[in-house]
């Protein structure tokens, strides 16, 4: 009875033994242990990390591009802006040196020499004589025939006769009207109050005055005598 006992209890030792030892392998088992990430998976989740960063990189690349030129841009624009105010500047300089070189001539010099300086047959005179003439009195003095002039003019001449003349009206505006009268009458009188109106009054010409060179302006100033 004793032998059964004992071998009864041999037997329960070899099988919680076997029993242990079948449960240390399954926890060896490669089945019940975490599975390893496949290597495709690894590849894919790599692939889309790299085109990330390369995006990444290609938007900071373009943002970094967008903001070069933005500053060129505005390098450009504020290289125009101060051109453009320079010139300006430069503009208003020039016309406030004009204003100071005439100032001290009246505007009536000024457009006495402007006219001569533009119209006069010869540039290179000593005197520049100025005569007024007003409106009723005869164009041709020495013909007692002569229509009259119908407004106020001024005849500029040299102190020669090849110098030439200028007989004109100032309309205010940077207009005049020549009259082509000569600057001494020759032919024969009487010639008829209808020849001059024809030939001199009713043939005036309509001409805008130029502003003319500063220098030359001030040259033909000093050397104006008014009759």
């Amino acid at each position: 009875m004793k032998r059964r006992i004992q071998l009864i209890r041999v037997s329960l030792l070899l099988f919680t033994l076997l029993l242990f030892g079948c449960t240390i392998d399954l926890s060896k088992d490669s089945s019940y242990t975490d599975s390893p990430v496949p290597e495709s998976t690894r590849k894919i989740g790599e692939t889309e990390i790299n085109e990330f960063n390369s995006s990444s990189a290609s938007s900071t690349t373009s943002n970094d591009e967008n903001l070069v030129a933005t500053e060129k841009d505005i390098n450009i624009n504020h290289q125009n802006s101060t051109s453009n105010s320079d010139n300006k500047i430069s503009n208003n300089t020039s016309e406030n040196k004009v204003a100071n070189t005439l100032s001290k001539y009246s505007a009536q010099e000024i457009e006495y020499a402007r006219i001569w300086l533009q119209l006069g047959p010869n540039q290179d005179i000593d005197e520049l004589y100025i005569q007024h003439i007003n409106a009723g009195e005869p164009l041709n003095p020495n013909d007692e025939t002569s229509a009259n002039y119908p407004e106020d003019v001024i005849h500029l001449s040299g102190s020669r006769l090849v110098d030439g003349s200028v007989t004109y009206s100032s309309n205010g505006d940077g207009t005049i009207n020549i009259y082509k009268v000569p600057h001494r009458w020759d032919g024969k009188y009487p010639a008829g109050k209808q020849f001059y109106i024809d030939f001199f009054i009713n043939d005036t010409e309509l001409v805008y005055v130029d502003t003319g060179d500063d220098e030359k302006i001030i040259k033909l100033i000093n050397i104006m005598t008014v009759q």
